[in-house]
């Protein structure tokens, strides 16, 4: 993506890069507040105790670290790394693919399992432009593409609102509310999997579809002007 292009793909990135790390870092401060208990095998819980614990299941995860202090540092290293990359780095060259990678590094160290899950598909969204759509969705019907373009606006709109209440908001709520539903921020999370998953046709589609209409607008002009320049030129000779 050159420095001057925006379109569909970046934004979808950077929000949805930026969430994930946030996500991360939910999980990060959890783990350090437990301090040096050891962890047995791989599986871990970010939150033991608080609301987050008692009303979402604690925010399980994975680790190949030993205690959940050490989980808990590396996870918030790499969350703000996830967060500042988002903004500041996918326009650079191989810009997803750094943001998948810190994603997946998220994953291991503690991150959770949702959090590392989104950066990794806004990492796909950010490889992604005019010209590089995946090849799996370049095998749907064009009609399809096409519907996908041009309802990218929607998608992302109820994406970007789905996944600020399941990072933002369920915290809030569980804090400040008592909120107990975890099957519903279990369903926001598979919603916004589902979601990232039809934006990373549709972003893409979208870019493409106007790049198109661009070209095609850019043409019709150069026409237009070399057929008033034949027009007028008659015009002029009879003047001399």
């Amino acid at each position: 993506m050159t420095p001057v292009e925006v379109g569909a793909c970046w934004p979808t990135a950077v929000a949805f890069g930026v969430l994930a790390g946030l996500g991360g870092i939910t999980h990060g401060i959890g783990e350090v507040l437990q301090g040096s208990v050891p962890v047995e095998g791989i599986a871990l819980d970010s939150w033991t105790t608080g609301p987050i614990a008692e009303h979402m299941g604690g925010e399980p995860g994975i680790t190949v670290l030993p205690t959940a202090l050490s989980a808990g540092l590396v996870t918030l290293v790499l969350a703000c790394s996830v967060v500042a990359w988002s903004v500041v780095g996918l326009r650079r060259r191989h810009g997803g693919a750094v943001l998948t990678l810190l994603s997946f590094g998220m994953l291991l160290a503690g991150g959770g399992v949702g959090p590392p899950v989104i950066g990794m598909l806004a990492g796909a969204v950010g490889r992604c432009d005019a010209d590089h759509q995946p090849h799996w969705a370049q095998r749907l019907p064009a009609r399809a593409r096409r519907r996908l373009a041009r309802a990218w606006a929607g998608l992302f709109t109820v994406a970007l609102v789905n996944g600020l209440f399941l990072v933002v908001g369920s915290v809030i709520l569980v804090y400040f509310a008592g909120l107990h539903m975890p099957g519903l921020f279990e369903g926001s999370f598979f919603l916004s999997v589902v979601l990232l998953l039809l934006l990373l046709i549709a972003a893409p589609a979208h870019d493409a579809r106007r790049r198109d209409s661009e070209q095609s607008n850019r043409q019709r002009s150069v026409a237009g002007l070399e057929a008033r320049s034949v027009d007028d030129m008659p015009v002029r000779g009879s003047a001399r």
